[in-house]
């Protein structure tokens, strides 16, 4: 099966399953909470009310949640049984600390995260108030549109909460069109650091490409990286490590020396970054017998000597 073929529909949740139809409720309408809250709508539940407080997260909620009163965080747990909580992990706490502490919390009422850095241990002040806790973090990149929308279609949703409640929250996430993955509380941290080391760190890096092919003369970076990273990634996920090419599997300890010399020439911020992914490169190729130990030698010893110099920041006219 190609790896970035559709996923196979899930059945939909048996009758006993299937949340109650829910007034809808979204405190911050950062790019997450407007999309999550459109999908429920989409599912049969009613959007009644959300949070906003910059222009831009008003303007976004009025176009993925038009004719959906734009009130406070209090007021927004007044009228929904599920309320979003899409804010920023580390103000997180402290909203739920605040909502439980001024009564705003209702027994009863669904009260669900989305970060990926907590699971509902987060909402114990409002478990202790009556509160459902659930949390789920959509895996997925979010545009603040409507695309995101039909993005979810699929979507691999990190679930957490209480047992009484496990039924609960993956219907959810399958109304939500997604695919609901069983996350351990402690496990939280380390779900998210794996998230974010394969997908924020691919965009810094595939900038970082755009901008260095610009330097070289391409006319059209993304056309030209487009076809190579769809399928760099097709084989990743196939094969793992076995799908390592390029000078650093190869040991062309040459090469990668001549990289770094016109990294420091043209790029000197960049050069960091590919030591770092260099060395772990040659770490994962040699343990994975890719990279013959003979060859490692030199390589490793290139990347050492200039790992040194890279401390040192960006020499001459570039500093």
């Amino acid at each position: 099966m190609n790896a970035s073929a559709a996923p196979e529909p899930r059945p939909e949740p048996r009758p006993e399953e299937r949340p109650a139809r829910l007034t809808v409720g979204v405190v911050g309408a950062g790019r997450v909470g407007p999309a999550l809250a459109a999908s429920l709508q989409l599912a049969g539940h009613r959007p009644v009310a959300v949070s906003a407080v910059s222009d831009r997260s008003r303007r976004r909620a009025a176009e993925l949640l038009p004719d959906v009163p734009v009130v406070e965080p209090a007021r927004v747990l007044a009228l929904a049984d599920l309320v979003l909580l899409t804010v920023p992990d580390d103000a997180l706490p402290g909203l739920v600390e605040g909502l439980a502490d001024t009564g705003a919390v209702r027994p009863g009422q669904l009260l669900v995260h989305t970060s990926g850095r907590y699971g509902v241990r987060v909402l114990d002040p409002a478990r202790r108030a009556g509160a459902l806790p659930l949390a789920l973090h959509p895996a997925m990149t979010f545009t603040g549109t409507a695309v995101d929308v039909q993005r979810l279609a699929g979507c691999s949703f990190g679930v957490t909460a209480p047992e009484e409640l496990r039924l609960a929250a993956e219907a959810l996430v399958i109304e939500m069109g997604g695919e609901p993955e069983w996350i351990a509380e402690d496990a939280r941290p380390l779900y998210h650091a794996a998230l974010a080391l394969g997908a924020n760190h691919l965009v810094t890096l595939v900038a970082q490409s755009m901008e260095l092919l610009r330097k070289a003369g391409v006319a059209a970076p993304d056309r030209m990286l487009g076809p190579l990273l769809g399928a760099a990634l097709d084989n990743a996920l196939r094969s793992g490590d076995a799908a390592l090419t390029g000078p650093v599997a190869r040991g062309d300890a040459g090469t990668v020396a001549a990289h770094v010399a016109e990294l420091r020439k043209h790029a000197p911020g960049t050069v960091a970054g590919y030591l770092a992914m260099a060395r772990t490169t040659a770490d994962r190729a040699l343990a994975h017998g890719l990279l013959k130990p003979e060859l490692a030698e030199d390589l490793l010893g290139v990347l050492a000597a200039d790992s040194t110099t890279a401390a040192d920041g960006p020499r001459g006219e570039d500093r």
